[in-house]
């Protein structure tokens, strides 16, 4: 099946390499094309060879700060492309305390990153709150929670973190006893699509 997604054909025509499931650009069309052309920040967990960062400053136009992060400092060559890298660990939640410091906070952020449980968690966890009302925070790849070289079967994977995500934003109804914790007024919906958890 051919794939008419706008941003897929961002990606096939970059000049720089990236790795992306096909099944993702359908995806990616229906939650992002609501900011295409708008002033935003978009943050990329993963940089690897910076494909997908041209991809993302394409299709959304010349409004839109483009931001990586990586843990190899070799990333920072991508900056000669108009993108913005910080170098650090995603598992570290001071090293989120510091970027947000530094760049304050953002529309989109996009974990294309590690991939186990922990560094997904955490990201999820040290993005919340810093991105602006309206943002959409998306993490690829979630099959890695089905993985046994990742831990599968454990109680402890993304999707099943995510799940519960579910019964919270489901418990603000009037007849349902509230569950307090912080993403009870910090997360307005959840999806799930073919490895993304938007």
């Amino acid at each position: 099946m051919k794939n008419e997604s706008k941003i897929y054909e961002k990606y096939v025509n970059s000049p720089l390499r990236s790795v992306k499931y096909d099944t993702y650009f359908p995806s990616y069309e229906k939650i992002l094309s609501p900011f295409k052309g708008n002033k935003l920040t978009l943050v990329e967990i993963g940089v690897h060879n910076g494909g997908s960062l041209l991809m993302w400053q394409e299709y959304f136009g010349t409004k839109a700060r483009i931001i990586g992060i990586d843990l190899n400092p070799e990333a920072k060559k991508f900056e000669k492309q108009g993108i913005e890298i910080y170098i650090g660990d995603q598992s570290d939640s001071s090293f989120w305390d510091k970027f947000y410091d530094s760049v304050g906070n953002v529309d989109i952020v996009i974990d294309d990153g590690g991939h186990t449980y922990e560094q997904q968690i955490i990201t999820l966890n040290s993005c919340m709150g810093r991105v602006n009302d309206g943002g959409i925070i998306v993490t690829e790849d979630v099959h890695t929670s089905y993985f046994k070289t990742f831990g599968y079967p454990s109680k402890y994977t993304f999707i099943n973190w995510a799940k519960n995500i579910i019964d919270v934003i489901n418990s603000r109804s009037e007849n349902v006893e509230t569950i307090n914790n912080r993403y009870t007024h910090l997360i307005s919906s959840l999806e799930f699509f073919e490895s993304l958890v938007v």
